[in-house]
């Protein structure tokens, strides 16, 4: 009987391993130099060239956000599981590739804190 719950757990391991692999190389498939021109395009209007001048105080910072964290949010907007009229529209204009790019260029950013303690 621990024969067969060693091969489960090495079966799982393998598993594992290979998933983690696929993920990198997934996040590793993603062009900082498209996110960059895409960014230029669609978000710097509202959220600054930078990714750190907002042109509202209440719109977020993007520059040093993590990129699970800014294509989870995108792919929320896209799918009106968060609601937001003008980032529902933009997100809407973006295809899989675009939210990967751009989540990825501005992780790549040098983030400011929104405040100090």
């Amino acid at each position: 009987m621990s024969d067969l719950r060693f091969f489960r757990t090495d079966r799982i391991a393998a598993l594992a391993g290979a998933l983690a692999l696929f993920v990198a190389g997934a996040a590793q498939a993603a062009d900082i130099a498209r996110g960059k021109e895409k960014a230029d395009q669609v978000c710097a209007a509202c959220h600054g060239k930078d990714g750190n001048t907002p042109i509202d105080p209440t719109y977020p910072r993007l520059a040093g956000q993590h990129d699970d964290y800014l294509r989870h949010a995108l792919l929320a907007y896209q799918s009106e599981q968060r609601k937001n009229p003008i980032m529902g529209a933009q997100a809407k204009q973006l295809s899989r590739a675009d939210i990967d790019n751009l989540a990825a260029y501005y992780a790549s950013l040098p983030g400011q804190l929104s405040h100090q303690r």
